[in-house]
């Protein structure tokens, strides 16, 4: 062992280590570190990837759909794992990635009930899911709980990305404060998306996630990141805090997590 690190460790994250705003320090805090994903699709396949490529100790995934053989298009860690859970896919990935990984699986899907005892565990949430009803449990458990959370979301050509600091910044309802009205968005399945444009959205949300840990750089607090395939154009939007925002606002309506809220949340909010 040297200065912590077996020699494999060194040579496997020496990049890492020789930049000076991570250092082995740094490293060691990303070795020590629990990050939770929340869907291994499209967003959740490269962010899992370059997480455990960049030696966070702790992944925990979440997910409780199978892989077919359409997500092989863009969902990369699941080769040859067509009809597995994807939780168990991607863990098999990680494992022959990264040995040093821990890979906590939730073949589950994010309820109300289950919700604050997971996130509790992390250091951090990262939302990869495709429905309206689990990114607003997503950003209010994360409010509620104080934990920071990176948001990713796609659609056909399109992307977007924001990173969340409880109480440092707005959450995901200070920018869209009701979802859509059932059946106006559609999903990837009814309106496609580009296979390469997720690989783009996860692996800016990873960057932001390192970037967390670490304590370096500027984090897309308070601003959203859209991108735009087609054009190759990257444009920001500021976000502000909404002092009525109903979970993050002066007088919050929403102060604890009901079931009731994100079981219709299309309809409710």
């Amino acid at each position: 062992m040297i200065g912590g690190f077996s020699e494999e460790q060194i040579k496997r994250y020496s990049r890492n280590i020789i930049l000076p705003e991570v250092g082995g320090k740094g490293q060691k805090k990303l070795l020590s570190s629990k990050v939770l994903c929340i869907g291994a699709g499209g967003l959740g396949s490269p962010l899992i990837e370059y997480l455990a490529a960049a030696g966070i100790g702790t992944l925990g995934i979440m997910d409780d759909d199978t892989v077919d053989l359409s997500n092989l298009q863009r969902q990369v860690i699941h080769g040859g794992n067509v009809g597995k859970h994807k939780v168990e896919s991607a863990k098999q990935f990680v494992n022959n990635l990264n040995p040093d990984i821990q890979v906590n699986t939730y073949i589950e899907r994010l309820n109300a009930h289950n919700v604050e005892d997971i996130f509790r565990e992390y250091d951090i949430v990262v939302d990869c899911s495709d429905n309206f009803a689990t990114r607003y449990l997503v950003n209010d458990a994360c409010v509620l709980l104080d934990k920071p959370l990176s948001h990713g979301s796609i659609y056909r050509f399109e992307g977007q990305v924001t990173t969340i600091i409880p109480h440092k910044g707005p959450c995901y309802r200070c920018l869209f404060e009701h979802a859509p009205p059932p059946g106006m968005m559609p999903s990837c399945q009814q309106a496609g998306v580009l296979g390469v444009l997720p690989g783009i959205i996860g692996v800016i949300q990873a960057t932001e996630v390192v970037k967390y840990l670490l304590g370096i750089g500027e984090l897309l607090v308070g601003r959203l990141v859209y991108y735009d395939a087609l054009n190759m154009s990257f444009d920001e939007i500021k976000m502000r805090w909404n002092k009525e925002c109903p979970v993050c606002g002066e007088k919050p309506k929403i102060t604890s997590i009901q079931e009731e809220i994100y079981a219709e949340s299309c309809r409710i909010w």
